[in-house]
């Protein structure tokens, strides 16, 4: 039987592959990458952002290299070689990658100490609150109008929070930092709840329209996302009740996420 998410396009697509293009000679830091994860992306776009030399590896989900599975028992993306050390989980790897290449600018959190730890906590926010509200949104069925209003709720409600702290247009003013990086993967990828499960930008204000607006037209996540149609096929298991990813299974078990 085959299964739903074998469907997935094995390769980056439109502007991410001409960036997948550009980082295939070897380095220092090997990038083990899935095209299609949002976890993944938010790496991606730090490496990006921050002008690092890194090798792209992309790993087939469904025929995992032995080598691989020795880097990230877990078998997921994102995962990376530093000088032959391995390291993964995506908040980690942004903040190793601040820790490990601080002379490369622009820097993802502040050099005050203070900053810094406000920034994590609002980094924080949005991995306890935004994302697991938007993945059950994402999969609350059309027969489930119960779960799908609730979860919209909690998405709008988190959201909100975040946006109260946004100075604009980025959540520090006109610095990109590490809170962008870690929810704009999703912002990108927020017109498959439009279209689906009655989700709206405008439902959350007019401010969160203008940040969402900035993050998916920032440079680094336009290099690294997808065509759209790709995405969408990605979603489509999600959707008809059927995925059965390591994030469905984490939020239907209500366990962190990657």
């Amino acid at each position: 039987m085959t299964l739903p998410d074998e469907n997935i396009h094995p390769i980056a697509t439109g502007k991410a592959a001409e960036t997948v293009g550009k980082h295939q000679d070897p380095q220092e830091l090997v990038f083990y990458s899935g095209w299609f994860c949002p976890f993944n992306q938010r790496v991606w776009i730090a490496l990006e952002e921050r002008g690092i030399l890194y090798q792209y590896k992309e790993v087939n989900p469904y025929k995992k290299e032995k080598h691989f599975l020795e880097i990230n028992p877990k078998g997921l993306v994102p995962a990376v070689e530093y000088k032959e050390k391995a390291l993964y989980e995506s908040l980690i790897l942004l903040e190793f990658l601040e820790d490990a290449y601080p002379s490369y600018s622009p820097n993802l959190l502040p050099s005050d100490p203070y900053e810094r730890a406000y920034e994590r906590i609002w980094v924080d926010h949005i991995a306890k609150a935004i994302v697991p509200a938007w993945m059950r949104l994402l999969m609350a069925q059309p027969n489930e109008r119960e779960k799908q209003d609730s979860a919209r709720k909690e998405l709008y409600e988190a959201q909100k929070r975040l946006l109260n702290e946004v100075k604009g247009p980025y959540f520090a003013g006109e610095q990109f930092t590490l809170v962008d990086v870690a929810i704009a993967p999703w912002i990108v990828r927020d017109y498959v709840l439009a279209e689906n499960r009655g989700y709206k930008w405008e439902d959350v204000g007019n401010g969160w329209v203008k940040y969402a607006e900035a993050l998916s037209s920032r440079d680094s996540v336009r290099r690294t996302t997808s065509d759209r149609d790709k995405h969408q096929a990605t979603y489509d298991r999600y959707l008809r009740g059927e995925a059965q990813s390591e994030a469905a299974k984490a939020i239907r078990a209500g366990k962190p996420l990657p």
